[in-house]
């Protein structure tokens, strides 16, 4: 890796199939060993039941009122500051329960890649 600074550009926000909004922060081939976006799931949403194949992701809630589910886990409320471990493999998915944005920072060992990606909703 090399040093790098990596400017925020707010338009680069794109909406997935997972019903939620994503900022790539960082994910590039220049640093293969994380990947970091910027998650936004607007109120009364729930994503998708997915999965990363390979790859440990951690949410680190940054505003709003979530309900998460990972794995076989009872679901966990979670707002501000808390820090959601999820193993590579692990079913996932969380709902905002509040009334303004959930925002969440995604970070992903090794960086996201979207082969890597598992829809478990799909039919």
């Amino acid at each position: 890796m090399k040093p790098a600074f990596l400017p925020y550009q707010p338009a680069s926000e794109f909406f997935t199939d997972e019903l939620c909004y994503i900022t790539e922060l960082s994910n590039s081939a220049a640093d293969e060993a994380m990947s970091v976006a910027l998650a936004r799931v607007a109120p009364g949403v729930t994503t998708r039941w997915h999965s990363l194949h390979n790859t440990a992701e951690r949410y680190v809630i940054l505003s709003g009122q979530g309900m998460a589910e990972i794995g076989d886990e009872a679901p966990r409320a979670v707002g501000p500051h808390d820090v959601i471990l999820i193993p590579a493999g692990c079913r996932q998915r969380i709902r905002n329960t509040g009334s303004d944005d959930l925002l969440f920072y995604a970070i992903c060992t090794p960086r996201f890649l979207p082969e890597n990606y598992l829809d478990l909703e799909a039919g």
